[in-house]
């Protein structure tokens, strides 16, 4: 009897110390992430779900949209966001459960145009030239691929000089696809929204020293019903399989 008590003792602290381990009862999930999250998140979410017995629903736009719904209380179990700023106004605002906060990834600012453009830009200051008419933006007030291209080109000295050729869109997905299109001359996109696609090349690659911080943290949102799933996905998503995946579409996985 008395081994058998050591047994289950040990069995539960195991179980305890895991990085992460299926819960019991299944439940449906919503993930709201950043669009250039689309990719990796999908597959990770795919794997997840062969694991355990639960659903994930993924709710993907720009990040300042989706913080948002969160704060207007429409569904959503995680928040993974592109950026610091968007996440930290939600903790600031007490909708974040807390100590679930953790920031996971990194990436880097690239300037695209279409595949067969003949257009050759070795500076940014290359912008300027006259052939060059619209250059696509997420929404550089708000969402923070936008907000992070701005911050660069302001230190460029350029923004003042290049607003007017600036097309404002939904996300980094609608760039990506203003770019594919030829509906611009040149967008700003993250380096892994430009690998997935085979009808834009990158024209010009911001230095990881002259570019902008750029951070993905993720976090449970502290209305969720369901936080223990709500935990689990988080977990599963720091796991070296999940991170294998996130390097695998571009991103830098932080330490």
């Amino acid at each position: 009897m008395q081994w058998v008590r050591r047994s289950c003792v040990a069995l539960a602290l195991a179980t305890l110390s895991a990085p992460w381990s299926a819960p019991l009862h299944a439940e449906e999930i919503v993930v709201s992430a950043a669009a250039s999250l689309t990719d990796a998140v999908r597959e990770i979410a795919k794997a997840y779900e062969s694991k355990t017995r639960h659903k994930v629903t993924l709710n993907f736009g720009s990040s300042a949209a989706l913080a948002r719904q969160v704060e207007e209380g429409a569904p959503a179990d995680i928040f993974f966001s592109a950026d610091l700023k968007t996440m930290g106004d939600l903790e600031k605002k007490g909708r974040l459960e807390p100590g679930s906060r953790r920031n996971l990834l990194s990436n880097r600012l690239v300037l695209v145009i279409p595949a067969d453009s003949a257009l050759e830009i070795n500076a940014p200051k290359d912008l300027l030239r006259a052939e060059v008419k619209r250059i696509a933006l997420a929404e550089p007030a708000s969402v923070p691929v936008g907000v992070y291209s701005k911050s660069y080109l302001e230190r460029e000295g350029l923004w003042e000089k290049l607003k007017e050729k600036i097309v404002p869109v939904l996300d980094v997905r609608a760039t990506l696809a203003s770019v594919e299109s030829a509906n611009v001359e040149a967008g700003f996109v993250y380096k892994t929204d430009a690998a997935i696609s085979g009808k834009v090349k990158v024209a010009y690659e911001v230095p990881i020293e002259k570019g902008p911080k750029i951070t993905y943290p993720i976090a449970v949102v502290k209305d969720s019903r369901k936080k223990a799933a709500a935990r689990d996905f988080v977990n599963f998503v720091m796991t070296p399989a999940s991170k294998d995946t996130f390097k695998k579409y571009g991103f830098v996985v932080l330490g």
